[in-house]
């Protein structure tokens, strides 16, 4: 027997009925033909081809909160996926359900990010005239923008999956489901840890009605939030967080909105980026012979305004920088000889 099938016999022997088994997916959107020598699975396959693509590397340089922070220990959107992926896996393995499926959705969910955090997803907001949703980004980079236009083909359950980390989507599978908790406990949690390194916060500073469930510092949140995660789906049978842990969760996400995401010193350089991208937005719109050769074939069939869109967002806050250096700040001369 090949070694993906062995793999793929023993997810039925070991994972929960309710796991989305890797031989049972609902295929791709190009149906693809499998080499016998194939040692991975259809979600396994899914992960590499996400890890090894442009936009998953482009985002070891977007921002997570602070905008182009001084210093090595503030996350990215790079150290926001590991994290998601470590703990969206630690609870799928709790609950018998498919860790490569999970792995391969945490890995790909915010591929679609805008440089510059959510300010980069207002500013494309503006510039389209109707929401642009980091989701449904995401999506479009794994379907049609890599690989040259391609797209990665990745199976039906991962897709779903990132397309419903966030948003009005959720996911069919519990796989799915549990990445759009994990993200939601990793990036409350890191944020507060950057605020309090950037110096906006204080452990004291989190209400106490919030502490006394989740606990006083990261570690304990984490682990309390992951293990409610665990303990009340494996009770219930349905992805969910017990009652107190969800109004603690939801007290917490609104406490770092009026103190961190709508603070004025983390977010005093918001305005200045996204000045900077609704003009780059608009150049290339007014200019699309500039827009780099792979973008020029699709703008017959996908419109410049999306064309556009697509190049803005899928910029890295510092080649955004420089872009707009280059074509809007004047360069001293430099004479020859």
């Amino acid at each position: 027997m090949e070694l993906r099938h062995i793999l793929e016999h023993q997810e039925h022997i070991r994972l929960d009925e309710r796991a989305a088994f890797s031989d049972e997916s609902q295929g791709r959107l190009f149906p693809e033909e499998i080499a016998d020598d194939d040692v991975r699975t259809a979600y396994q396959r899914d992960t590499d081809r996400i890890v090894h693509c442009k936009s998953f590397r482009r985002l070891m340089h977007k921002t997570q909160v602070f905008l182009s922070p001084e210093g090595d220990h503030y996350r990215t959107r790079m150290t926001h996926t590991i994290e998601v992926s470590r703990i969206a896996r630690t609870v799928a393995r709790a609950l018998n359900l498919n860790e490569d499926l999970t792995e391969a959705i945490a890995m790909g969910h915010d591929l679609g990010h805008t440089p510059f955090g959510h300010a980069g997803e207002g500013a494309l907001s503006e510039c389209l005239g109707k929401p642009f949703y980091h989701n449904e980004q995401s999506l479009r980079v794994v379907d049609v923008l890599e690989k040259n236009g391609e797209g990665l083909n990745l199976t039906y359950e991962v897709r779903m999956g990132i397309l419903g980390h966030t948003g009005e989507h959720i996911p069919e599978t519990l796989e799915g489901q549990i990445v759009r908790y994990c993200d939601r406990f990793a990036y409350v949690n890191h944020d507060i840890d950057d605020a309090i390194r950037g110096g906006i916060l204080s452990n004291e500073d989190i209400p106490k009605s919030i502490s006394r469930v989740l606990g006083t510092i990261h570690s304990e949140r984490v682990n309390s939030l992951t293990c409610d995660l665990i303990n009340t789906s494996r009770e219930s049978g349905v992805i969910q967080l017990s009652q107190e842990v969800d109004i603690a969760l939801q007290e917490l996400r609104s406490f770092l909105f009026e103190k961190v995401y709508r603070n004025p010193i983390a977010k005093g350089q918001e305005n200045k980026a996204q000045s900077m991208l609704k003009r780059l937005y608009d150049y290339y719109f007014n200019n699309p012979h500039a827009l780099p050769p792979d973008f020029q074939p699709q703008m017959s069939f996908d419109g410049l305004e999306r064309i556009v869109c697509d190049y803005i967002a899928g910029m890295t806050d510092h080649y955004a920088i420089d872009k707009y250096t280059e074509l809007f700040i004047p360069m001293g001369w430099h004479t020859r000889g």
